[in-house]
């Protein structure tokens, strides 16, 4: 149901962490950014160039999962409840969930998980631990782009755009526009794993 829902547009969010209450969204305009436009800010740049961070991919899924539905100090709640959590480590056991890591001295700081459908990436949360993790999310959706690159991807929906993502060259495009790039994206051929061919 949930691949099927995201290939139609649609995501599910839960009220509250404490709720069992699940709604489906498919909100006009949709937030994506360009692959091909994206905007590394100079501290950015820093930060990746430093080597304080290092990056994996797909090692600790469900610890970055639920470092995204901790609370933050900007905001106790959250739209990831544990049947969220259940139903998206299932995803990424079945292929199609995957996660980013960023540690710091081996310590897992930041991150970003998301779903990914033909050569369409649908980018969930992320998350950074406040002090030793500043800047983790960033390097974690640098890294991010750089891979969906990499392999060939050509959709990298973000949902909403928001200020933490509007340095970085966030889009904000009408619903049927991005209907027919996902139309195009889930069709092509492509894998989380393997350079394209």
């Amino acid at each position: 149901m949930l691949l099927a829902a995201y290939c139609q547009g649609a995501f599910p969010m839960a009220r509250g962490r404490d709720s069992h209450e699940v709604y489906w969204f498919s909100p006009d305009p949709r937030g994506v950014i360009p692959l091909d436009t994206f905007h590394r800010p100079r501290s950015l740049q820093r930060v990746i160039r430093r080597g304080t961070f290092d990056v994996s991919h797909d090692n600790d899924f469900e610890q970055v999962i639920r470092g995204c539905a901790a609370p933050r100090r900007y905001e106790q709640e959250t739209w990831i409840n544990d049947g969220v959590i259940d139903a998206y480590c299932q995803l990424h056991a079945l292929g199609y969930a995957h996660s980013i890591e960023v540690r710091r001295d081996g310590m897992l700081v930041g991150g970003l998980y998301g779903v990914a459908i033909g050569a369409a990436f649908f980018g969930e949360s992320m998350f950074h631990l406040p002090g030793i993790g500043n800047n983790a999310s960033k390097v974690a959706l640098a890294a991010t782009v750089d891979h969906l690159n990499l392999r060939g991807y050509t959709l990298f929906d973000v949902q909403f755009t928001n200020p933490f993502l509007e340095p970085f060259g966030v889009d904000e495009i009408p619903r049927d526009h991005y209907l027919q790039l996902l139309d195009a994206a889930v069709r092509r051929r492509v894998t989380w794993y393997d350079p394209p061919r």
